[in-house]
């Protein structure tokens, strides 16, 4: 990984699904960490800073398109380069 290249700024809501609307692939050039209520999360989806949410896979629920079923929670959110 090359650290003289500047990386993007880390959006308020970010999907790491590339059907997305809010999936931006500029940012998954670079390893993102997620704090949530104070811990790291390693599974996190999609999140929110503003509103303090993640999304995360459901253990082995699937929707009708095979995609994991995607579980809200509320907390508080910071997102970083690792």
């Amino acid at each position: 990984m090359n650290d003289t290249t500047a990386k993007p700024a880390l959006p308020d809501r970010l999907a790491g699904n590339p059907r997305s609307p809010h999936f931006v692939a500029e940012c998954f050039e670079h390893q993102i960490g997620i704090r949530f209520n104070g811990k790291e999360r390693t599974d996190v989806e999609e999140y929110c800073i503003s509103e303090g949410w993640v999304k995360v896979a459901a253990p082995k629920a699937l929707d009708r398109r095979g995609q994991p079923l995607l579980m809200t929670l509320k907390g508080t959110v910071e997102a970083y380069y690792k």
